[in-house]
């Protein structure tokens, strides 16, 4: 339980530090650059790509992954 909260408070900090970022007087201070944001998402996804990969076997166990999300034979290479 102490994990928990240790964690939720860390959390907690987090988060008002990023609302005091956002408040910022500056409001060039606040923008993102594009560049940046393309970049992140494209980080987001390929990380999301992974831990699917990863953990292939334990979602099929569970039944989220199966025939539906393979390729036909057809389509895949020799």
């Amino acid at each position: 339980m102490q994990g928990r909260s240790g964690s939720l408070l860390r959390m907690i900090s987090r988060l008002r530090a990023v609302r005091v970022l956002m408040s910022a007087p500056d409001p060039a201070a606040r923008e993102s650059s594009p560049l940046l944001i393309l970049t992140v998402i494209v980080h987001v996804m390929l990380l999301a790509m992974l831990e699917v990969d990863l953990h292939s076997a334990d979602l099929q166990s569970l039944g989220l992954m199966g025939d539906a999300f393979s390729a036909a034979p057809v389509f895949k290479s020799p």
